[in-house]
């Protein structure tokens, strides 16, 4: 009859380069471990420097100071095994001294007061958001193995897990009935599904329990959501933790028949391999629905980047449109109404709607409001470019100007009184172009960065679900900019459900035109939306980060030339 090996988890949310405070955490964690009779502990990757740290390992002092960290962890390590990911120092592949030492991604295994082995992270994710081939070298032992309470198990290191024979199916062949593996995995939509599909499939395929331990909370541009996993060998799911917060769970994972070994496993704790009964495993958590998965990573995102960056609250600038009441609302669920400032900015073209529309949503909210008309500032200002302007037709020019005065004046309070200002603009626009830069594209922060337009409509409707916070005659009213007589965003742009469409395929998918002009899109509107997303990657550099939540974000994500002369020739 097989045993179980008690696994502890900790879904943690770790800031990189503040050791300090994840070594805190960390030797918590460790103290609860204990607690709760726990074989082992599993700990995100790279738990001690947080991640992804990106070129803070080039630094020869941030290295130094994340192995002094591990070694006080491991001199504090007693009964349980712990799993926990740091940055490793390895002499270079090449042997030449005059390159420096390079880095690893690893996995120390520490027990009874040291370390008892290391292993190195083998396949290094180098596309969309990873960089991790840049700065760190390839591990080149992808079977290490290490006894836990008599149990052999396997540790690997998040994309070891990505690949049907990957390290942890070597290990599994070599005689692992466990496979721990630790992670950094960033959320988008539908990566939940993929990974659970994934870890089942891996713990089927080699015949050994799967647990999967993530990181959470927001870094930069990146929201890691949890959501660990464990699977019984053969697939079955056990235990799911909740999406985007920390969560530290107790399973005991049922072992398979043990297997031949190969090789010694390095004895980490001494067994016997233990059967419980009953045995601890607590009910999982249910995921979110859609948008509720989404709206969940705006919050942590934001709240993450504001918090972890120290600013006191954040400034938002209400048109009384869909966009900026969101970025509202989303920003007082994750900081409170008393950290959030609305400011609405009327001029000349600014219907009565826009103005009472923001004052009920702040009222709703809760949040400071203030009205600060820039009609006498745009007037000094058309003023003033008067002789320059003679003789031409008022065009672009003059509307941006308005969006302009409006950013100087969010920034200036931000500078005053310290709190961040928070850009409004979603990526429907941002793809086509249809923001004014150091405009209303001014800000520490773009919410809705990633989210396409008819995702907000979406997402506003879902956040009224249990009462109306956005107003619905916001939600109801056509969108416009505002800065011309009778402007609507349809005078410029196609419907948003016909142009989200086409911007999926092209920036997300990376699809042809002709490719989309066969799913049925007309072929001069596919040229006119690919031209303005081609011509307007000079804006985009120069956009506030912002929360990634679908497949390829603008920046990190998909990085193409500024000066790029290609373009697609039509298919006819």
């Amino acid at each position: 009859m097989t045993g179980h090996l008690r696994v502890a988890g900790g879904q943690l949310d770790l800031v990189v380069g503040d050791l300090d405070r994840n070594e805190r955490i960390i030797l918590d964690a460790m103290a609860w471990a204990e607690t709760v009779g726990a074989d082992v502990l599993v700990l995100p990757e790279l738990a001690v420097t947080g991640y992804p740290p990106e070129d803070l390992v080039l630094r020869d002092s941030f290295v130094d100071a994340n192995l002094a960290v591990l070694d006080r962890l491991a001199e504090a390590s007693g009964d349980v095994a712990v799993v926990v990911g740091f940055v490793d120092r390895v002499p270079d592949r090449f042997d030449d001294d005059s390159v420096p030492r390079r880095v690893t991604n690893a996995a120390a295994v520490l027990a009874g007061g040291e370390i008892k082995g290391v292993y190195h992270k083998v396949l290094l994710p180098n596309y969309g958001v990873f960089d991790e081939a840049r700065v760190f070298a390839e591990g080149t032992e992808p079977v290490v193995l290490f006894s836990i309470r008599g149990v052999t198990v396997g540790v690997s290191i998040c994309e070891d897990i990505w690949a049907p024979d990957g390290p942890p199916s070597m290990q599994a062949t070599a005689g692992a009935r466990a496979l721990l593996n630790i992670n950094g995995s960033p959320y988008h939509v539908g990566k939940g599904d993929e990974r659970a599909a994934l870890l089942a499939a891996e713990a089927e395929r080699s015949g050994a329990a799967v647990v999967y331990v993530n990181t959470v909370g927001g870094q930069d541009e990146l929201v890691f959501d949890g959501e660990s996993m464990v699977f019984a060998a053969g697939g079955r799911a056990i235990y799911r933790a909740p999406q985007f917060v920390e969560e530290r769970f107790v399973v005991d994972v049922p072992l398979p028949p043990p297997r031949p070994t190969a090789g010694e496993p390095i004895p980490v704790t001494a067994g016997p391999e233990v059967r419980r009964d009953p045995p601890v495993v607590p009910p999982s958590v249910a995921r979110l629905d859609p948008e509720a998965e989404v709206y969940e990573a705006l919050v942590t995102g934001l709240r993450d980047y504001v918090r972890k960056n120290g600013f006191p609250e954040v400034v938002v600038g209400l048109s009384g449109g869909i966009d900026s009441s969101l970025t509202a609302a989303i920003a007082v669920d994750a900081l409170g109404a008393d950290a959030v400032w609305g400011v609405t900015m009327p001029t000349r073209y600014s219907s009565e709607g826009s103005v009472s529309d923001s004052r009920d949503l702040a009222r709703r909210l809760g949040i400071r409001f203030d009205e600060i008309p820039i009609e006498p500032v745009f007037s000094v200002f058309l003023d003033t470019l008067a002789p320059a302007f003679a003789g031409t037709e008022a065009n672009v020019a003059e509307e941006n100007l308005q969006a302009r005065i409006r950013g100087a004046i969010l920034m200036a309070l931000s500078n005053k009184f310290g709190g961040m200002v928070v850009a409004t603009g979603n990526k429907s626009e941002m793809a086509v172009g249809y923001a004014t830069l150091y405009g209303d594209m001014v800000g520490g922060y773009a919410v809705l960065k990633d989210v396409y337009k008819t995702m907000v409509y979406r997402l506003a409707e879902w956040r009224n679900r249990t009462g109306e916070v956005i107003p619905q005659p916001v939600i109801d009213k056509a969108p416009s900019a505002e800065l011309r007589p009778d402007q609507k965003d349809t005078d410029t742009l196609p419907p948003y459900e016909v142009l989200d469409a086409i911007l999926v395929r092209y920036v997300e998918m990376d699809r042809s035109i002709a490719d989309i002009v066969a799913d049925g899109f007309d072929e001069e509107l596919v040229c006119r939306v690919a031209a303005m997303v081609d011509r307007n990657e000079y804006k985009r550099r120069q956009a506030a980060p912002g929360v990634k939540i679908t497949r390829k974000a603008f920046g990190r994500d998909r990085r193409l030339p500024i000066t790029n002369h290609f373009r697609e020739v039509p298919s006819r």
